[in-house]
């Protein structure tokens, strides 16, 4: 018999939930605290476009570099503690970018940032998917919602920062330390343990013993068309494993997108004003948040393969509609749509990947954290190399081929879990 999912957890994992829910803020913060500052380091360190725009590109570099040694850390010390680490190092290697007295200091404290960065990210993912298995229910995507509303919150730091004067060495030391310490102090409500043992609490006072699948997060009957047997074969989680890195890739490639290239195509191709061009990026990025906050219960009720589905579905529609009949009002919607409908795609790969049979604990994590990376890194050159041949209307046709892409791949996500 399974556990009831909606009895309210215990005290440890409300607790626990909570430090997640910092070390998410705290990261998202933490490197939007610099990007505001870039156009100042670009002019004091007096570099070209061509020079910077490779400098800047050392941080998803960085982050692609160390990702794979993420597993391995966590393994050894657990997943709060590499993320605190992770914190620490990256607040530093910011601090070291905001200082550097040259391109070449500059790039390599963003490489080595970055590869701070990615080792916190797939760390406290780690975790938060610890913490969901004590509550038996998706919670993944409310921590990504955080992260969100701490990517804000870094960014009007900087604002607040920039507005009183403040030098861009106290700007950077002083956020470092602020959020540093918080992800510190959020680390003594962590779950103690390893990773891969048994957690001690769940959302009830009951033996796990009396507990069915569910609550463990791990599957009894694999994804769609594979068996449990079946799943463990190499060849077999290969397969299910790529599936899952194109559908986060699916997901950074449309946010990629609307980060990239929304305002210049609505300033360009649709003649929007400076301050309505804005608009495209943030109704992704708002659409993202408000379809982060609700996914979680969208998941529950119907499950990680329907909700991807119908978010694919409506990514290629509404985007492709956009594209199609250019309106500006239309394209507008169409991002907004976009940015709702990838919302939950790369919380649900994680969860997915995590739960694989055969893997090394925290192995898929991993690999999905660190290929989906490639989203951020490939998605600007190839979408501006079909731009320049083609146009950018036709560059961004890869955002409905993303989403037409989720909806065939979503098979390999768990569909509705049963309740007994």
């Amino acid at each position: 018999m399974t556990v009831d999912t909606e009895t309210r957890p215990l005290p440890a994992a409300r607790h626990a939930r909570a430090a997640v829910a910092v070390l998410f803020f705290t990261n998202g913060a933490l490197f939007a605290n610099l990007l505001p500052r870039y156009p100042q380091i670009k002019e004091d360190l007096a570099i070209g476009n061509g020079a910077y725009g490779l400098a800047v590109a050392a941080f998803p570099a960085g982050a692609i570099t160390a990702g794979l040694a993420a597993g391995l850390l966590i393994r050894r010390m657990g997943s709060a503690r590499v993320a605190v680490l992770g914190t620490l190092l990256t607040g530093a290697g910011i601090l070291a970018a905001g200082l550097a007295p040259s391109v070449a200091l500059f790039a390599t404290a963003l490489f080595l940032a970055g590869a701070m960065d990615a080792l916190t990210d797939v760390a406290q993912n780690a975790h938060g998917l610890r913490v969901q298995r004590l509550y038996g229910r998706s919670i993944l995507n409310s921590f990504h919602a955080v992260w969100s509303i701490g990517a804000v919150t870094g960014g009007l730091m900087a604002a607040g920062a920039m507005s009183l004067g403040l030098s861009l060495g106290v700007h950077l030391a002083v956020s470092a330390v602020v959020l540093v310490a918080a992800a510190g102090a959020a680390l003594r409500f962590c779950l103690p343990g390893p990773d891969n043992g048994p957690e001690e609490t769940g959302p009830k006072e009951t033996s796990r013993k009396e507990t069915g699948p569910e609550e463990t997060g791990r599957k009894e009957s694999g994804p769609e068309g594979l068996t449990a047997e079946g799943a463990r074969g190499t060849s077999r989680v290969g397969v299910v494993l790529a599936a899952l890195v194109l559908i986060a890739t699916a997901g950074t490639l449309v946010e990629d997108a609307g980060n990239s290239w929304a305002a210049l195509y609505l300033s360009d191709a649709l003649h929007a004003s400076a301050a309505l061009a804005a608009s495209g990026f943030i109704a992704l990025v708002g659409a993202q948040f408000i379809g982060r906050l609700i996914g979680d219960r969208l998941v529950d009720r119907f499950g990680q393969r329907a909700v991807a589905r119908a978010g694919g579905l409506i990514t290629a529609v509404g985007m492709g509609l956009a594209l199609a009949v250019p309106t500006l009002p239309g394209t507008i919607l169409g991002f907004a749509l976009a940015g709702f409908g990838v919302a939950t795609l790369v919380p649900a790969a994680m969860h997915e990947a995590d739960a694989l049979p055969g893997l090394k604990p925290g192995s898929g994590l991993t690999i999905v954290s660190w290929l989906m990376r490639l989203g951020f890194l490939l998605s600007p050159p190839i979408v501006g190399q079909v731009a320049d041949a083609a146009g950018l209307r036709t560059g961004l046709l890869v955002i409905p081929a993303a989403g037409a892409l989720v909806v065939l791949l979503a098979g390999v996500l768990q569909a509705r879990p049963r309740r007994d």
